[in-house]
């Protein structure tokens, strides 16, 4: 496994904004508009492309997405649901 680790200081702005030092952004191919993940973890801040996150992803949660539409089905092929709300308005 190759580490590829490099420290750099940057200033955070009174909004709270920071630079990317320009050969880091080179470096990750990070463009102007591009959108980057932050991800907070205890004390520690991290900075990854979402573009390239969710290509690593992109497959990881087919499952998920089958499995979240066939339980959504259910729940809006449910008459009860309806009968439910019904009750609930007549209620009011």
């Amino acid at each position: 496994m190759e580490r590829d680790i490099k420290f750099k200081t940057i200033k955070v702005s009174k909004k709270g904004q920071i630079a990317i030092p320009s050969d880091i952004r080179k470096e990750m191919k990070i463009s102007e508009g591009d959108e980057l993940l932050l991800v907070k973890k205890g004390k520690r801040i991290m900075l990854e492309k979402a573009s390239e996150l969710s290509e690593e992803l992109k497959d990881e949660f087919d499952d998920l997405l089958a499995l979240t539409e066939s339980s959504l089905r259910k729940i809006w092929e449910n008459r009860e649901d309806e009968i439910w709300k019904r009750y609930l308005r007549d209620k009011r």
